[in-house]
């Protein structure tokens, strides 16, 4: 069975899939929702079924598929995992069943809706997967189109505004991308991402390099200073959009520069590492203050998004500050595996806080915080998923949150100290803005009659919260499986970023 091209069918079962769920709309409305939930189970489970067949010992790429694309060109239709990609898909095709059962009682065009996460899953398992770096990019501009029209179709009042600045920021910042792609197959004569690994290039041609691929991805994660127009496409999306946006799609971002920006472009990594470090640490301690001042949930969780996802970067680029500290290369991979465990992490975390206001939203059509009070006295149940939630968000130990954040924080360590000392704020920042909201959401009297009125989790529900709740716990508690599948492949990527390219 581990002959199959199980890559390709992760990709495009759910992208046909779409179509002919979109068809059903039309000619047997009833089976829409029973035919996306059994495709999006389908691709859980060919994901598991790669986990299964995949070697922790070997950084090599594994479940290859090779095939001509465009020849004059020599691009090709190219797949690949190694433990750098595989948790990503893995969490993808997680939060794709997910939000189907979440997505249950959508009535508005519920077989477009459920056709647009289909198709967004499986373009987005195709930029985890392509060796190939046309294959890639094609892979990440798709992934607008689905994502354009769950916020413009379904998002709220505002939708249009906010579908239009995500559209054009990101297509903006993969300009950049493209152009440098192109410079390198001109000089190279290759697509193949893994050739490009190997390219030498000038220094200065790096520097160049290296921040087209910045600008690209940084927008994707989103970095400070170009992450705007993410609280904004997160209040208007649905809770669906929400979810797959924080929990995969900026993922997409920290897995650019893991993929791209450190083995193509080491040296010029190396030399402006300060400024990733540098945006990290302003995104991590000044958006957390941010974060503070929301009285919207949704535009709190956005922001507390970016301050997280600023341990990814930081991490990413810590092993070159240890490596000049330290004089040796033994740390350097601790920061490389926070990141990517607290990119998986994250996914968890940030989908279920968005699924529990959700979950309020469905109920009270509000997204204030000072709108609830009180809501534990009328849904127990539902009150401890989400204080879980929030307070593994702000890194509780024993949850998930804290693993990944613990492991950045030791590495800067042996970077820094202020790094440490300014990436430790979070840890403070994050406890303050989440229990600002628990105690004004759950505690204290039953606000109005509103929240007196709510009832509590349904089954669909039940399901949703409980799964992450145990993905949650069970990664801070036990994060061994994780690190062991990413182990050999961060290692080979500390190697190869450590050795210079100057041609």
């Amino acid at each position: 069975m581990l002959d199959w091209p199980l890559l390709s069918l992760l990709i495009w079962i759910p992208i046909v899939a779409a179509f002919g769920v979109a068809a059903l709309g039309v000619r047997a409305p009833k089976l829409v929702r029973p035919v996306a939930l059994i495709v999006a189970l389908v691709s859980f489970v060919l994901s598991l079924v790669l986990y299964a067949g995949f070697d922790v010992t070997t950084s090599a790429m594994q479940f290859q598929e090779k095939t001509v694309w465009i020849g004059a060109f020599d691009v090709n239709y190219h797949l690949g995992v190694d433990g750098l990609s595989l948790p990503l898909i893995l969490l993808t095709t997680l939060i794709g069943v997910l939000i189907i059962v979440a997505g249950w009682q959508i009535k508005n065009q519920p077989h477009l809706y459920m056709a647009a996460f289909l198709l967004l899953q499986g373009l987005m398992v195709g930029v985890f997967s392509a060796l190939d770096a046309l294959l890639f990019y094609v892979f990440f501009e798709a992934m607008l189109v689905p994502m354009f029209l769950i916020i413009g179709i379904w998002g709220g009042p505002n939708r249009i505004y906010a579908t239009i600045k995500f559209f054009l920021f990101t297509f903006f910042g993969s300009v950049f991308m493209l152009i440098a792609l192109i410079w390198l197959y001109l000089q190279s004569g290759s697509f193949a991402i893994l050739d490009l690994h190997d390219f030498p290039i000038a220094l200065a041609a790096q520097i160049w390099i290296f921040l087209a691929f910045l600008i690209a991805f940084a927008v994707k994660v989103p970095m400070w200073p170009v992450h705007t127009w993410l609280p904004d496409a997160h209040v208007e999306a649905p809770t669906g959009g929400s979810v797959v946006l924080a929990a995969v799609m900026l993922k997409i971002g920290g897995y650019g520069l893991v993929r791209f920006s450190l083995p193509i472009t080491p040296d010029a990594a190396a030399a402006l590492d300060w400024l990733v470090i540098g945006l990290s640490l302003v995104a991590i301690a000044y958006i957390g203050f941010v974060a503070l001042a929301q009285s919207d949930m949704k535009k709190l969780i956005a922001y507390s998004s970016i301050s997280h996802m600023g341990f990814v970067t930081l991490g990413l680029f810590l092993a070159f500050a240890i490596a000049r500290n330290t004089g040796e290369t033994t740390g350097a991979g601790l920061g490389i595996t926070g990141a990517m465990v607290q990119m998986i992490s994250h996914g968890f975390i940030s989908g279920a806080m968005f699924l529990a206001v959700g979950v309020l939203y469905d109920r009270m059509h509000s997204r204030d915080i000072n709108a609830y009070g009180g809501v534990a006295n009328t849904m127990p149940w539902f009150a401890m998923f989400a204080v879980l939630f929030f307070m593994a968000n702000s890194g509780l130990p024993g949850t998930s949150g804290f693993v990944g954040e613990f492991m950045v924080i030791l590495a800067a360590f042996h970077a820094n100290f202020w790094f440490a000392f300014v990436a430790g704020t979070t840890l403070i920042l994050g406890a303050a803005y989440s229990l600002w909201l628990v105690k004004r959401v759950f505690y204290g009297e039953v606000a109005n009659q509103g929240v007196a009125k709510l009832k509590d989790l349904g089954r669909r529900e039940w399901l949703v919260l409980t799964v992450l709740a145990v993905l949650v716990i069970g990664v801070g508690v036990w994060p061994y499986p994780l690190i062991e599948m990413m182990e050999a492949s961060v290692q080979n990527l500390v190697e190869h970023i450590m050795q210079s390219k100057l041609n």
